[in-house]
């Protein structure tokens, strides 16, 4: 007896050693002690405040493009005005994955304070800015508070909205980005021309501020994802960090320097280098910063690239359509604004798309139906670039509105098919890819423009193409393959959402939770 109650107490603390393990283990992927369940009413209010955060880092990536000129003339520095967009650009694209795993580990609620917060900050540095390159920190402090807001509205209404449901949420907030994308740079020029460039900062302060106060006092019911756990912060300064050398590059190839020169091919060669040093950390780490689950499920890798590539045409053609309407259809600029209405409006398509995620079973129809018109409506620019404004613009509604069909299925598909506590890290991992890719695809097709007008790096596109329309050139054949290029990119967007798994839309927030083995 002396000898078995020994043994009968070491295999009742390897017992309680294991259960403490399994609840700890458990902890890493269940919600700790949420609240309850939200209600219909308690969605619509949450929704609201979320559609406030995401209108405040839509509206500021258009509505400085009509300012630009008079701060340039107010600092009396023209030479680093791009810089003001950059800044935000390349510090929103690199924390989105940043703000989406402290998400998952700390909660929606607390990162999304933090995110409004240093984008309000970033406002007031940018509006008060006594020189330039004040400025431009402001703007990049706007960007790594304004970066996250995105990923972290997606991921509240995954936490919130059934899969099923989710659509018709994904397309209101596409209405957002829509109405920013069309209103931002009317009210920026309006702003800047009657008032003071600073006044489009200013407004920033008073909107974050409801923002905040609305998503600090809804987002309380959203459960946390609280994870015991250090964050892999190694990985995550190597993937940043491997995103700006290359967004730098496609940026400034063949604009400001040349393809071939040693500046641009520095930068790939270094963003090379880096995103080597962050696939070793990948398979190094012990929980690396961007999961190897979410990497390898083939939802979230399928989805991204057709959604990526949709959205690279979509920006792309915003930037680019205007000046096919100057240079060969000869309207003004006020005039080129309103015919690329029809190409902004996706609202229709998301709208649609969530009706199809709710009543479809086979969901993927409707992205892929919408893609294909999409190609046979560009297939009509290709061959006759120089079609009537009309035809044109009927074309640019059936582009526009199937582009609209990809965004909502491909996000709620992926936020399907990933782990429930790993939605924040896939969300800002979609965000930050897409991005990316997007600027691809514009480089691509600014090069493409630039190489057949024969403008040479530093000089302007627009301005070589409408003194070459006056002249009589034949603009039109240029843009066929500007056409062209698009045509592609949806093409390969339609061939990924093809290849994408259609999983089954759950019909509620979580999965079942699977009980820890003792």
């Amino acid at each position: 007896m002396r000898i078995s109650r020994p043994r009968v107490l070491v295999r009742k603390r390897r017992i309680d050693r294991r259960r403490a393990a399994a609840r700890r283990a458990a902890a890493i992927v269940m919600p700790l002690a949420p609240p309850g369940p939200v209600s219909h009413a308690e969605v619509r209010t949450i929704f609201f405040g979320l559609m406030l955060a995401a209108l405040l880092a839509a509206l500021n990536q258009t509505i400085i493009a009509t300012a630009l000129p008079t701060i340039g003339r107010h600092f009396a520095d023209f030479e680093n005005l791009s810089w003001i967009v950059t800044a935000y650009l390349l510090t929103s694209t690199a924390v989105a994955p940043l703000y989406g795993k402290l998400s998952d580990i700390y909660g929606r609620r607390a990162m999304m304070q933090t995110g409004i917060g240093l984008f309000i900050a970033g406002s007031v540095l940018a509006a008060a800015a006594p020189d330039m390159t004040t400025l431009i920190i402001g703007r990049g402090l706007q960007g790594i508070g304004g970066g996250g807001i995105l990923p972290l509205c997606q991921s509240v209404i995954a936490d919130v909205v059934a899969p099923r449901e989710r659509g018709r949420y994904q397309a209101y907030m596409g209405v957002v980005w829509v109405t920013s994308g069309v209103g931002g740079p009317v009210l920026g020029g309006v702003l800047a021309e009657h008032f003071h460039w600073s006044a489009i900062f200013w407004l920033n302060v008073p909107l974050g501020l409801a923002a905040a106060f609305l998503t600090h006092r809804n987002l309380a019911r959203i459960a946390r994802h609280e994870r015991r756990h250090k964050l892999d912060l190694l990985g995550a300064v190597l993937m940043m960090a491997s995103c700006i050398p290359l967004l730098l590059a496609l940026t400034w190839g063949g604009t400001r320097f040349s393809w071939t020169s040693p500046q641009i091919l520095g930068l790939v060669a270094m963003s090379f280098v880096l995103s080597l040093l962050f696939g070793w950390r990948l398979v190094r780490a012990p929980e690396p910063f961007l999961p190897l689950t979410v990497l390898n499920n083939p939802v979230m890798r399928m989805g991204t690239a057709s959604a990526s590539l949709a959205m690279g045409v979509s920006i792309a053609t915003t930037i680019f359509v205007p000046l096919y309407f100057e240079a060969v259809h000869r309207l003004s600029a006020t005039e080129s604004g309103i015919a690329l209405i029809p190409l902004a409006l996706t609202t229709p398509g998301s709208l649609l798309a969530g009706q199809a995620m709710l009543y479809w079973k086979h969901y993927k129809r409707a992205p892929m139906i919408g893609l294909v018109l999409a190609l046979v409506a560009l297939s009509f620019l290709v061959w006759k670039p120089d079609l009537p404004l009309l035809y044109v613009t009927l074309l640019l509604c059936v582009v526009g509105t199937s582009m609209g069909l990809v965004y909502p299925i491909t996000t709620v598909a992926i936020q399907n098919a990933v782990p429930h506590a790993q939605v924040g890290i896939a969300m800002g991992a979609l965000n930050f890819f897409r991005s990316l890719v997007s600027a691809f695809v514009v480089a691509v097709m600014g090069a493409i423009l630039l190489a057949g007008l024969g403008a040479t790096p530093g000089g302007s596109a627009s301005v070589v193409a409408i003194s070459m329309s006056s002249a009589g050139v034949d603009v039109a054949l240029v843009f066929r393959y500007v056409f062209l290029s698009a045509l592609f990119f949806l093409a390969l967007s339609l061939l990924f959402l093809i290849l994408m798994e259609e999983r089954p839309l759950r019909g509620t927030t979580v999965e079942a939770p699977t009980p820890p083995a003792e």
